[in-house]
């Protein structure tokens, strides 16, 4: 018997989605959607407090996994290392590959530990040197950036995949390596895009652009840069492969400090991980406000009316694993915050359909990066903000990321649908 209804649930979704586009903050936007939908669902006060505070509760370990993760994070921007692997890619792939090689850096510095949106921003710099050198204009090589992120955040220690393995109780390791196909997927079609955007005559770089990118800084060599990520990717694939479990908990710190003894900046760790909790602290803060609304909307009749819905229309169950994504982070403008709502809500109802908890959790893990950069939310400002564009040009790339995004969606069903 649900505690709420759908209606109340859907009350409390549409006034934090409308508290969010009014600038309120998001974690007080879904407290107070989540309050609301309490009551207007029929919870009455006391039992919409302590719902709310039980939903909260459910993403502490999440939470204390996340503010862990800053220390890897911070490691990686202020020792230059996530710059050095990204500007060794380029190097490498040249040129005249410039568009795959800013897709395939931005891919795998998220893939290690950085956070979706400063992965962008970390790349951005040297994307847009190569840019003005080939003549590209900012929408193709900021696509690049961008599929590439979400390609490599659906395969990283991040936030949204710590969040989802935690609602599906899976390992997250199991979680990350189920998206590998459809994250290559990803990334094949924002090189395809963002080719076909190169073509166009539009918002060329300027010499403005590159002036606060000019600064000449020391960067660590190449080997000592990867020491960090290699440490992490080993210690977190010891489960699968030898059935040794080392909680991210304890292997993105570990990683993180591998990475500034290897840079030769271990005196500077403290400083580091104060920095790296500040890049996570907004993050954990979000999450806290997504368990509050997720509490709510988990513990309304909302999961049984969509089940109920998709059977009338004669479509399996295992379709509300990358709906929920979808709409869910639609809703926040956020990949973790939609994770996060949908695995919490329709984890019970997905696994009591019979579908597996890790095609589960990979489904709804994509479907989160199909409407998550929406202008309500920061992602959509932080990018546009790191190439200098303007809001129209930033929103006329939301439809070429829904491609991206639904690609690796689609893929993630695929697999599921043929058994692998």
């Amino acid at each position: 018997m649900a505690d709420f209804t759908t209606l109340g649930a859907l009350i409390g979704l549409a006034a934090a989605i409308i508290l969010i586009l009014v600038k309120v903050h998001p974690a007080y936007s879904l407290i107070l959607g989540a309050l609301i939908g309490g009551i207007a669902g029929g919870g009455g006060l006391d039992l919409t407090v302590s719902t709310m505070v039980t939903g909260a509760q459910s993403m502490m370990s999440s939470v204390l996994r996340i503010l862990t993760s800053g220390i890897l994070a911070g490691t990686l921007i202020k020792t230059g290392a996530a710059e050095k692997i990204a500007e060794m890619i380029v190097e490498k792939l040249g040129e005249k590959r410039a568009v795959a090689a800013v897709a395939i850096a931005t891919m795998i510095i998220c893939a290690v530990g950085v956070f979706v949106d400063i992965s962008v921003i970390t790349v951005a710099p040297i994307a847009l040197g190569i840019a003005k050198k080939a003549g590209y204009p900012k929408p193709a090589i900021l696509l690049a950036m961008i599929g590439g992120g979400k390609a490599g955040n659906i395969i990283s220690p991040n936030p949204n995949t710590i969040a989802a393995s935690e609602a599906f109780g899976v390992d997250m390791t199991s979680l990350m390596m189920k998206n590998v196909i459809p994250a290559v997927g990803a990334l094949v079609v924002t090189i395809l895009l963002a080719g076909m955007l190169t073509k166009k005559n539009s918002a060329p770089v300027t010499e403005q652009d590159l002036e606060k990118r000019d600064q000449e800084k020391a960067l660590p060599s190449f080997w000592a840069a990867i020491c960090g990520p290699v440490v992490v990717i080993l210690l977190l694939a010891l489960r699968p492969l030898a059935g040794i479990s080392v909680d991210p908990l304890i292997a993105l710190p570990v990683g993180g400090i591998v990475c500034a003894v290897a840079t030769g900046n271990a005196k500077k760790m403290i400083g580091y991980a104060e920095f790296g909790l500040g890049k996570v602290a907004g993050v954990s803060v979000l999450l806290v406000g997504t368990g509050t609304i997720a509490g709510i909307i988990k513990a309304s009749a909302l999961q049984y009316d969509v089940i109920h819905v998709l059977e009338m229309m004669n479509m399996p169950a295992f379709i509300l694993a990358p709906l929920a994504g979808i709409l869910m982070a639609a809703a926040a403008a956020s990949t973790t915050a939609g994770a996060t709502i949908a695995s919490q809500t329709f984890a019970g109802t997905l696994l009591a359909a019979g579908v597996p908890a890790v095609s589960a959790g990979a489904m709804v893990h994509a479907g989160a990066t199909v409407l998550d950069s929406l202008p309500h939310g920061s992602f959509f400002h932080a990018t546009g903000g790191s190439v200098n564009m303007t809001i129209k040009e930033r929103m006329a790339l939301i439809p070429y990321e829904v491609c991206v995004g639904l690609t690796s969606t689609v893929l993630s069903v695929i697999l599921f649908m043929i058994g692998i």
